[in-house]
């Protein structure tokens, strides 16, 4: 996790400065500063930052991984990475959905955002609980 935040501390870094040079920049440029870009810029800075504290928070309290060590060598990452399913298709109706969601979002159609955002949260909990349905059921009976 050691690159990871040192990754995101530069970018937040130059996030930061770019803020203040574009505001500088637009107010010499227009007849004020450009809002929309400042606040932009600066919500990318605290993003950016959070990202980067997290991982620095992280990497304090795991072991360095090989890709953080010097010495690491490719084969000491290899191993059992975790469970992935090999087929399903709440992913599909994940993307379905938020289709819906953003539909609704574009055309401000408040029944279909919300009918999108529901959809969402059911398919997520679909796919978050698909292969704990069932087994645990007919195992305490």
């Amino acid at each position: 996790m050691r690159t990871e935040w040192k990754l995101f501390s530069v970018i937040s870094a130059f996030l930061f400065v770019a803020t203040f040079v574009y505001a500088f920049w637009t107010n010499g440029q227009l007849t004020g500063i450009d809002w929309v870009g400042t606040v932009a810029l600066a919500l990318s800075f605290l993003l950016t930052s959070m990202c980067g504290g997290f991982f620095w928070f992280v990497s304090r309290r795991i072991e360095p991984r090989p890709e953080d060590r010097a010495d690491g060598e490719i084969a000491d990452g290899a191993g059992e990475i975790g469970f992935f399913s090999p087929g399903s298709y709440w992913p599909f109706g994940i993307a379905l959905a938020a289709s819906i969601a953003g539909l609704g979002l574009v055309f401000w159609q408040v029944w279909l955002l919300i009918i999108g955002l529901v959809a969402v949260v059911l398919t997520a909990c679909g796919l978050l609980f698909e292969y704990y349905t069932g087994t645990r059921r007919t195992a305490e009976h």
